[in-house]
């Protein structure tokens, strides 16, 4: 059995794991359990009841959060020669085209997220076997392939996040810092589940939202009582 360490020990002393928490209680517990000498990310596990396998019950978006994720986000474009300037204007990390290509194909893919145009995404779908498993590949479903390219990064930097239900039907997004006031950190945990519960598939039958559990980088999970969260 594996050893529990002095601080865990000392964070799961400070609330029952047992007993479903408001929101707002929850963040607070999480904030006065996180011992990590970093500023730690807050971390939400939405688990649903759908089947991923199923077409008809996938839940992925994406969500601009009120107040940024607290995480600093490299951007890359790739982009036509006629959209560069617009996209380094709105503060894109990395520009350009067929030479980023060739780095991704070399093996690098040192971005946080790749924002793309229609144009241009036959050329990145030979791409796909490495932006896949890395959660990187532009979709237009989460805004990353489209002709406003300014926008797309604007609110890329400005804490829009993508997520996607997993093969087990749980979703689990970073959400804040934990260096965040509780007030931010419960608007932007808000945020995200209001938005999970408004893309409920039709397909989805029973429970919706089984548990929501919050944690910070290696702090015990606190569960949420989903009825605290008025969508």
């Amino acid at each position: 059995m594996a050893k529990v360490s002095k601080k865990k020990k000392e964070a799961l002393a400070k609330f029952d794991k047992s007993k479903v928490y408001s929101l707002t209680e929850a963040v607070d517990i999480v904030k006065n359990i996180t011992y990590t000498k970093f500023d730690a990310s807050v971390d939400l596990n939405i688990r649903l009841g759908v089947d991923p396998r199923k077409a008809n019950q996938m839940v992925r978006g994406s969500v601009t959060l009120p107040h940024g994720t607290g995480k600093v986000v490299r951007v890359l474009v790739l982009c036509t020669p006629d959209k560069e300037q617009e996209a380094k204007n709105a503060g894109a990390d990395y520009v350009g085209l067929d030479e980023y290509i060739q780095k991704i194909k070399d093996g690098w893919t040192d971005v946080d997220v790749i924002i793309t145009m229609p144009s241009v995404m036959p050329k990145i779908g030979a791409l796909g076997r490495i932006l896949g498993p890395r959660g990187l590949m532009p979709n237009p479903k989460t805004g990353t392939v489209t002709m406003d390219v300014a926008k797309a990064v604007n609110e890329v930097k400005a804490g829009k996040i993508d997520f996607k239900v997993d093969k087990y039907g749980i979703i689990h997004s970073a959400v804040a810092k934990v260096s965040f006031t509780a007030e931010k950190i419960a608007d932007n945990a808000k945020e995200l589940i209001s938005t999970v519960i408004k893309l409920k598939p039709a397909a989805a039958k029973g429970t919706y939202v089984k548990s929501i559990y919050i944690s910070s980088t290696m702090s015990p999970g606190v569960q949420i009582d989903v009825k605290s969260i008025a969508v």
